[in-house]
């Protein structure tokens, strides 16, 4: 089978969500012995320019272990805007698509959002080259655009609310990854046939519990303080001003530390607000190298999920699944009835409390402390549940097979009908 991949971020680039996605998938779908075509912009996560070693160029062609990879010219802008993102995702759906033209024949296109946009680049090279394409629903969008302020304007909203139900019903399958995303997905007509929840997935050889004294606790003195850890992307739908909150109401427990490593558009403000407040419990820390990763979450105590009110139904933060594999508790800060309240209840992994409630946060964080055999548990159950539902070879294997019965039933296109009756007369 051929897969041709579209998607807005691929290693080298460092996107702290959906980048180990989608690399484990095309990975494991190389090694299943398919021939896997990524077609991805170039690096430029979290800058406000594309990678140094990239720039100049329009195309490169690349490979990332047995995956072929086309990387194509994207607009950066260098201030952070509704219309700057809008270009940026436009011009990668520009030149992605004239990518895919050289990108020899395939299959299947298997698409991953965010954002909405990429689905266009799907439909047209579907159309052109005469092959399905499966959308990867990661985020709902408009709506969280629309819940975060990010989308404004009765006809700027109409128009991505159309361009989101014209990609839906050109997608020949939609893998939802929970099952709130499928109701979502029936609401707005979507037919349930063309429906798959497949969940997200941790890759539970790479990330494991381990000692708390490490090179990465030790390297920032964490190793006698009680961590409180949020790793991920800091931006407007994870409303962190609540650790803010809950660091301001348990400021008087110096054994303490509230620990946020990562990026994203309101890390200066979050950092200038922890200033201001002189919450000296709270400490920032850059991305980190993926390698790290298993090292950071053994590092702390506990782990916190935060999200602001009414978006966890239109996203399931990948961590979730990161924190369990790692043995660590969380705190899920999360509307209730969501997946990951749901899931937290099913697994006995972490406490949930209502979003955006530092006082009901902080004495999550001082009721974990105070009892570290239950929060021990917590941490085992997240691990043994993990690994039973949400493993990396089940889960991207579930792909696979939907992907290979997908192309199963389609009609050969002319030219291959053609090229098959020739060599079968010789």
């Amino acid at each position: 089978m051929r897969i041709l991949v579209v998607s807005l971020y691929y290693e080298p680039d460092r996107c702290q969500s959906n980048g180990p996605i989608i690399r484990a998938l095309c990975d494991d779908w190389a090694a299943a012995g398919h021939e896997v075509t990524v077609l991805t912009s170039f690096p430029h996560y979290n800058r406000d320019s594309v990678w140094p070693e990239y720039r100049g160029r329009l195309f490169q062609r690349d490979r990332v272990g047995d995956v072929r990879v086309i990387r194509s010219y994207i607009y950066v802008p260098r201030e952070r805007s509704s219309a700057g993102r809008i270009f940026n995702y436009l011009s990668f759906n520009i030149s992605s698509t004239l990518a895919g033209l050289f990108a020899g024949q395939q299959d299947v296109i298997f698409v991953m959002s965010p954002p909405l946009t990429i689905g266009l680049t799907a439909f047209a090279l579907g159309l052109i080259k005469r092959i399905p394409y499966c959308y990867n629903l990661q985020d709902i969008w408009p709506e969280v655009a629309v819940r975060l302020g990010m989308l404004r304007g009765r006809r700027t909203i109409r128009f991505f609310e159309r361009l989101e139900k014209f990609i839906y019903r050109h997608s020949r399958k939609i893998f939802a990854i929970s099952e709130e995303f499928k109701t979502n997905l029936r609401g707005k007509g979507v037919v349930e046939d063309k429906i798959e929840v497949i969940p997200n997935f941790a890759d539970a050889d790479f990330i494991r519990p381990m000692t708390k004294a490490n090179a990465f606790s030790q390297a920032h003195e964490l190793t006698d303080k009680y961590v409180v850890l949020y790793a991920g992307n800091i931006g407007l739908s994870q409303g962190l001003e609540v650790i803010l909150d809950a660091a301001t109401h348990l400021r008087d427990r110096s054994e303490i530390v509230f620990l946020i490593v990562g990026q994203g558009a309101r890390r200066n403000a979050l950092v200038a607000e922890a200033e201001r407040r002189g919450l000296e419990n709270v400490r920032f820390l850059p991305l980190q190298p993926e390698s790290d990763l298993p090292l950071i979450y053994a590092s702390c105590d506990v782990a916190l999920i935060p999200l602001r009110r009414g978006i966890i139904e239109n996203s399931v933060p990948c961590k979730t699944y990161n924190i369990m594999a790692a043995g660590r508790p969380y705190i899920a800060s999360v509307d209730p009835g969501s997946t990951v309240w749901k899931l937290t209840d099913a697994a006995g992994c972490g406490l949930c409390i209502e979003p955006e409630d530092g006082k009901a946060l902080a004495e999550a964080v001082s009721q974990l402390q105070s009892e570290p055999a239950m929060a021990q548990a917590m941490g085992s159950n997240g691990r043994q549940y993990v690994t039973r539902h949400f493993a990396r070879e089940a889960i991207t294997d579930r792909y696979r097979v939907a992907l290979e019965s997908l192309v199963e039933s389609q009609p050969a296109p002319v030219g291959e009908v053609a090229r098959s009756a020739s060599l079968s007369s010789e």
